[in-house]
């Protein structure tokens, strides 16, 4: 691994680093691009910038979310419920089997979900105007007193992660996902 690259991760990046290279499958290594010391060596470490984001947003995706989630839970919320109520809140009203299909869980789940929101009178049901089979779940008139408060302190929380960056290197960093975000999108 170069000094640049190790510069860059810091000291936690690198030892994060060095200890998932360490614990992947090793490789045989021709004698003549051996390395001077017996160290791990993986073929997935790059050096090429975009090489080097899939590599950290691979560990760092999964790790935001366990972190962030363990945030939401003291709040009182926990993911799903979450991404029910947002779902609803940037879509507008949703069936249950819309909700089914944008969760991908079954609709056991679904149902134990939005009967957990509309006890916590975070969402309510209504009949379908066309379709006497399906059931419209909105959000509630009060969601916005009950859940509004919890929301900003949680982003409070997890905004001190970005504490360390600059202003400047936040926005640039939320101009380059949102730009990922709309490829991924179509």
């Amino acid at each position: 691994m170069n000094d640049a690259v190790m510069n860059n991760l810091g000291l936690k990046g690198v030892a994060l680093l060095k200890y998932r290279v360490c614990t992947m499958k090793r490789v045989t290594v021709a004698p003549r691009v051996r390395a001077k010391k017996a160290a791990c060596v993986s073929p997935c470490i790059s050096t090429l910038p975009r090489h080097r984001l899939v590599e950290l947003l691979w560990s760092f995706a999964p790790a935001y979310q366990r972190w962030s989630e363990s945030l939401l839970v003291e709040k009182g919320l926990s993911p799903q419920r979450l991404r029910i109520l947002g779902l609803i809140h940037e879509r507008g009203p949703r069936i249950m089997s819309d909700l089914k299909k944008e969760l991908g869980v079954t609709a056991t789940n679904v149902t134990a979900l939005v009967d957990s929101l509309e006890k916590d009178g975070l969402v309510v049901r209504r009949r379908h105007p066309t379709d006497r089979r399906a059931t419209v779940i909105e959000l509630s008139d009060n969601v916005m007193t009950e859940l509004s408060p919890r929301c900003t302190e949680y982003k409070e929380q997890v905004a001190e992660l970005f504490s360390e960056l600059s202003e400047q290197e936040c926005k640039a960093f939320v101009k380059t996902l949102e730009k990922l975000w709309s490829r991924l999108q179509g």
